[in-house]
């Protein structure tokens, strides 16, 4: 039976995966990790009435869930989280079988996190899916500018792409969107760093940029 238990133990559990259920305050300890991805995975309803700030929001019972699951970054840590750990408990098994190195899930959930005394306010819904496609498919062209306030190339960029698009404005709508107010879009579009551009014409997507960019580089590459 032992020899049995001890086989059936190695196939579950990949070599070097880590998949561990923690208590609150371990995994507010895990949250300083400079690399950790939040996730949590309740519906957007339960979402919106308020959870851990710097979540990203990818519902576990959404059909979606493990293609929207496969664009974060499997060799760093993943954090998830639930209302009270049985959906972020079957959310981290199913992430240990795709190949994530660090899953830990969350012991006992924001019931047991506010239990204790800790935070759990309203966070940020963001732009969803569904309206990013809308906002981007109008005729002409769309900048998209995939910021954040603490970003300094981000900060670098800004005036010249606020001056492109006053210089365009007939032809060219700029969209700007804050990533730490939208963690569950950028998570959905795969895109893991800011800065972060994209340009559509009529809706198609037709150039796209990750990280800093000058101004003639991009009016070079793009014909604006």
């Amino acid at each position: 039976m032992a020899l049995f238990f001890a086989s059936c133990q190695g196939i579950a559990q990949k070599e070097g995966t880590v998949n561990k259920t923690i208590s609150p305050a371990e995994f507010e300890q895990k949250l300083k990790l400079p690399d950790a991805q939040l996730v949590d995975v309740r519906s957007p309803e339960e979402y919106a009435d308020g959870g851990i700030a710097g979540s990203m929001n990818i519902n576990y019972n959404s059909a979606d869930f493990e293609s929207s699951i496969a664009k974060l970054d499997k060799n760093k840590p993943v954090l998830v989280y639930c209302l009270s750990g049985g959906r972020s408990g079957s959310a981290a098994n199913k992430m240990n079988g795709m190949g994530f190195k660090e899953v830990y899930n969350m012991q006992g959930g924001l019931v047991q996190w506010r239990s204790e005394g800790k935070t759990a306010g309203k966070v940020a819904a963001g732009m969803s899916m569904e309206n990013y496609t809308k906002a981007v498919s109008q005729k002409g062209y769309v900048l998209v500018d995939f910021n954040a306030s603490w970003c300094a190339p981000c900060k670098k960029m800004l005036p010249w792409i606020t001056k492109l698009a006053e210089e365009k404005k007939d032809v060219l709508a700029l969209l700007k969107i804050d990533a730490d107010q939208n963690a569950g879009l950028l998570a959905e579009k795969g895109i893991k760093g800011i800065p972060y551009l994209e340009l559509y014409k009529d809706g198609a997507l037709v150039w796209k940029q990750s990280g800093y960019i000058e101004e003639s580089e991009m009016r070079k590459q793009t014909g604006l």
